[in-house]
Order: structure tokens, then sequence, then C-alpha cells
């Protein structure tokens, strides 16, 4: 019946679906190949700097705490950022490596990308020393906020409403994602112009 039905169709209809199906079928496959074989850097260059920045975070506050420390070194088959030879100290970024040795004798430590690194002690199991990083260093995350949110924007704190609107648009457009931009990034100065334009004189 479907047999019938098709073949009483004009003949140049039943060709065009037919080129139709097949370009579509051709595209798709064509699409799929591309990004497999040339995958989109932006969305891993998000991740890869995001990761890395935590990383260089997590390293710096390890250093500053004088704590010796092995990057990526496998514990109980899983691989972690950092190792923690004197401490047995494992820290992750990954939750399943996280609850596999957290059966081991290592204590496992979880760390999300987005927590900074100077908040590591917090999470440590042992005493560290209070870490001092300075002025435009990680210690940055203590300063007044609406401080912080004009540095951000890039104005004085004494700006006016129209002054923080103005650089917050020349700011968001360098950083925002679409235009190959950080994620983590366009997020603190959107977040930095809220709080900004409560402050703005």
């Amino acid at each position: 019946m479907v047999h019938d039905a098709v073949f009483g169709l004009p003949h140049w209809l039943v060709v065009g679906l037919g080129l139709g199906i097949a370009s579509s079928v051709l595209a798709a496959v064509l699409f799929v190949a591309a990004d497999r074989l040339y995958p989109s850097p932006r969305a891993h260059r998000r991740r890869d700097d995001g990761e890395h920045r935590r990383r260089a975070e997590l390293r710096d506050y390890l250093e500053a705490i004088g704590e010796a420390y092995a990057e990526d070194h496998p514990v109980d088959g899983q691989p972690v950022a950092f190792y923690l030879p004197e401490r047995d100290v494992a820290i992750t970024f990954d939750a399943h490596a996280y609850y596999r040795i957290d059966r081991s004798p290592t204590h496992p430590v979880l760390v999300e990308h987005e927590m900074p690194g100077v908040h590591l002690g917090d999470r440590l199991p042992f005493e560290v020393p209070d870490v001092d990083f300075g002025p435009g260093e990680a210690g940055d995350d203590h300063r007044d906020p609406a401080t912080a949110a004009f540095e951000e924007l890039g104005v004085s704190a004494s700006a006016s409403l129209d002054e923080v609107k103005t650089a917050y648009r020349r700011k968001v457009k360098e950083v925002h994602p679409d235009q190959g931009g950080d994620e983590d990034e366009f997020k603190r100065v959107r977040e930095a112009y809220t709080t900004a334009k409560r402050h703005a004189g």
C-alpha cells in the first residue's frame, strides 16, 4: 500500500524527496566527522583554562605552606592532581577518584574547579600555617568586595554609574565566551558589575 502511494506520486517529487533526504544525511555525517577531526578549541580551552588556573593556585598555596607534592600522581590506581607524600594526602578534582581513594589508607581531598586555591587549607586534614599572599595574588579574595569589583572593571572606586556601565560593556565584550573568552572570567565580570553598580557614585 505504501509502495503504491510512493510510486503514485509524480516522479519529480520522489526524486526531490530522495535528494533532500540524502543531502541532509550527508551534511549530518560531515558535521559529525568534522567535529571529531577538528573539535572546537573554545569548549576545551574554557575547561582547560579553568583547571589550569586552579592548579596554578593550588601549586602556589602548597609551596607557600611548604608542602612537598607530586602532580598527576597515581594513588590506588587513580590519577590525582596533587599528592602530598609526607602526609599521604591525595588532592583531586574527580569525585569518582575521591570515592575510590576514600576506601584506602590515603586521605583524599576533593576540590572544585571554582574553588580558589587559597581555600585548600580549610580542607586539608592537618594544621596549616596562615599564608598572606599580599596584594595582587591569591590573597585578593579578602579585599573589600566593592574595591575588587571596581578593579575588575578597570575603573576607579569613585567612578560614576555611567562610567561603570561603559567599563562593563567594554570588558564583557573582551571576555565573553562567544568571543573566545573564558567562562570563569565572564562570570567574574558580571558579578563585579552587579556589585559596582550598587556602590557607584
